[in-house]
């Protein structure tokens, strides 16, 4: 899984100095933070929206989707900040075998 999320910040790296007039990735860029921000809190809109819908039996793959271009944007947001997504997954594998609730109240 690692693979794929590194092979996503390395292309998302590339984009990040590309013409903001082919790609999506340098247009977010070029717009700067608060624009990547909006685009994540859209996104995490509309997975909450669509893990609602997933509840009720519909739209399994919608929720999917929208938690993929939540993923997605995360991580543009990340690499506008500098911030490498093995940061991330560094943090995630620290977590490990520490109960959720010793984890919280350590922050």
């Amino acid at each position: 899984m690692n693979d794929v999320l590194e092979q996503l910040a390395a292309t998302l790296a590339q984009r990040r100095q590309a013409d903001p007039k082919q790609s999506y990735v340098a247009s977010l860029h070029h717009k700067g933070l608060n624009k990547i921000l909006e685009k994540v809190g859209e996104e995490t809109t509309e997975v909450i929206i669509a893990a609602k819908d997933a509840e009720s039996g519909e739209g399994r793959s919608v929720l999917i989707g929208e938690v993929a271009d939540l993923w997605f944007h995360s991580m543009v947001m990340l690499s506008h900040l500098e911030i490498e997504v093995n940061e991330v997954i560094q943090c995630l594998d620290s977590r490990f075998g520490i109960s959720g609730l010793e984890e919280k109240a350590a922050r």
